[in-house]
């Protein structure tokens, strides 16, 4: 390769230097780069609409759990335009690959409220069928979604189809060497993924200063041959933009894509964490100025995009959404504790079988009558009886 053609490749890979934005903080327009296109009027009215209903979803799961409802919630309050972005950026037959706090992706995906909630609740790993929402389970641990976001994508494009997986992440994620694997893997085999970023300044308390000396998360995909770009996180105008030119990318066989979003988690990392103790409450409000569902109705207000009418209609689906998840959560779930052992492994081995059966002959017994005369004890329980008689008459 001659060096004018490195020279052109290694720019080919490179993010802009700053940040892709549309909108500034107080919702007027920017001039963005000439590389993106503003989505259609249309796409933008109902990003709107999502982001209210995922704002409200958000602020509805973060009370249940201060109810107790829920174990846990990790809040994205803040981060709706990346997620709802990356949900209207895919086709239905793409895939998307979550984290745990990407439950409001999972809603504007369509994925049912009460079964995006299952898993914080404890009732199951994951409460929606992942094959038929083409949605995998909400990722706990660091960067493990991405191996799985790059060998779905590599399986599509094997199989000659024109999907393409998205992986949602961190910056935390971005330490681990999972996610390194997959960059690689997938520049090797232009496998058709697109990995999203949410760099909202904290790995649970650690800043991203202690996570990387890289003048951006968006340059960690340029050792691996991947296209990389940077956006403001907070413009979902801009993030729609980006994600779309993505996705494009990958679909059409360029191979993948690497978008880091710069956006910041307003609320705590989960209601187990006291933010204050590692920021300041002026930071904080400092980020509230850019909050990215305001930024967009003032831009789309000021464009004649978005009506009083529109506003108030999606806060009126908001609230009778959230009435739904309450009743819905409210409900008494039922549970059968041999369901346990369904879908551990496709063909259950005979350990597994071995122990349905035991628990299954407990909860028999334990739900005959207590009427019943007991049983006879078995040869151990008949020596520790005699033992305990013994005892008993010596200190007699």
């Amino acid at each position: 390769m001659s060096v004018k053609s490195l020279r052109q490749t290694v720019q080919g890979l490179l993010p802009s230097l700053t940040p892709v934005r549309f909108v500034a903080e107080n919702g007027t327009p920017v001039k963005p780069p000439a590389d993106y296109t503003e989505p259609p009027a249309d796409v933008l009215r109902e990003a709107y609409r999502r982001m209210v209903l995922g704002r409200r979803f958000d602020t509805q799961a973060t009370a249940l759990t201060k109810q107790g409802r829920l174990a846990v919630y990790p809040s994205s309050r803040g981060q709706e335009a990346c997620q709802v972005a990356a949900a209207l950026a895919l086709r239905p037959d793409d895939w998307l690959f979550p984290t745990y706090r990407d439950s409001v992706a999972l809603v504007t995906r369509g994925i049912d409220p009460l079964e995006v909630l299952t898993l914080l609740r404890g009732d199951w790993h994951c409460g929606y069928d992942p094959a038929a929402t083409r949605t995998a389970p909400q990722c706990t641990p660091l960067a493990t979604q991405v191996l799985h976001a790059t060998g779905m994508a590599e399986s599509m494009r094997r199989k000659g189809e024109d999907g393409v997986a998205m992986a949602l992440v961190g910056d935390g994620a971005t330490s681990e060497g999972d996610f390194h694997e997959a960059l690689n893997f997938a520049a090797v085999f232009r496998a058709p993924v697109v990995f999203l970023v949410q760099n909202n300044k904290y790995a649970i308390s650690v800043p991203l200063a202690r996570q990387t000396a890289a003048p951006a998360l968006a340059y960690k995909g340029i050792g691996h041959g991947v296209r990389c770009e940077q956006v403001d996180g907070n413009d979902l105008v801009a993030v729609l933009a980006v994600l779309t030119e993505a996705v494009a990318h990958a679909r059409a066989g360029q191979g993948p894509f690497l978008v880091e979003a710069h956006t910041y988690r307003m609320d705590a990392h989960t209601n187990a964490d006291d933010a204050t103790r590692y920021r300041e409450a002026g930071e904080v409000e400092r980020w509230l100025a850019a909050d990215p569902l305001s930024r967009l109705e003032a831009y789309l207000r000021a464009r004649g995009t978005l009506t009083e009418e529109d506003v108030a209609e999606a806060a009126e689906q908001a609230e009778l959404r959230a009435a739904e998840l309450r009743a819905g959560m409210n409900a008494e779930s039922a549970h059968d504790p041999l369901e346990l052992f369904e879908h551990v492994y496709a063909e259950p081995t005979p350990q597994l079988r071995e122990q349905r059966a035991l628990l299954a002959a407990e909860l028999a017994e334990a739900a005959e009558p207590t009427t019943q005369q007991p049983r006879s004890q078995t040869p151990l329980q008949s020596q520790q009886t005699e033992m305990q008689t013994r005892l008993q008459t010596q200190e007699r």
